[in-house]
């Protein structure tokens, strides 16, 4: 085995660090809604990279096209998210999470 070969478990070593990371940041965050949407992101992309890494150990695309509904669910999220976000700080010129106790219809 030479030094540059990466094997299956180096993937998934590297997509659990990107996801305990992920966690983490969620919950030593509560305050800013932006850095909880990047580690939403941060998780959903260590879930994919999980994905690629099993579909090419298996030889199997089916982790591949999970990926890419993912990824088009990740970028919807974070559209809505932001332009949610956007509203919330011409309304009260704040995005911190924790002035954000009133929810009006």
């Amino acid at each position: 085995m030479n030094l540059t070969d990466v094997t299956l478990p180096h993937y998934l070593v590297l997509g659990g660090i990107l996801f305990a990371l992920s966690v983490i940041g969620i919950f030593l965050n509560r305050r800013n809604l932006i850095v909880l949407l990047m580690a939403i992101e941060l998780m959903l992309l260590a879930v994919n990279m999980n994905f690629i890494a099993f579909s090419h150990y298996l030889g199997d695309m089916g982790g591949q096209v999970f990926v890419f509904f993912i990824l088009t669910v990740a970028a919807a999220e974070s559209a809505i998210g932001l332009a949610i976000l956007v509203v919330l700080f011409r309304n009260r010129a704040t995005i911190a999470a924790d002035e954000l106790d009133v929810l009006k219809g």
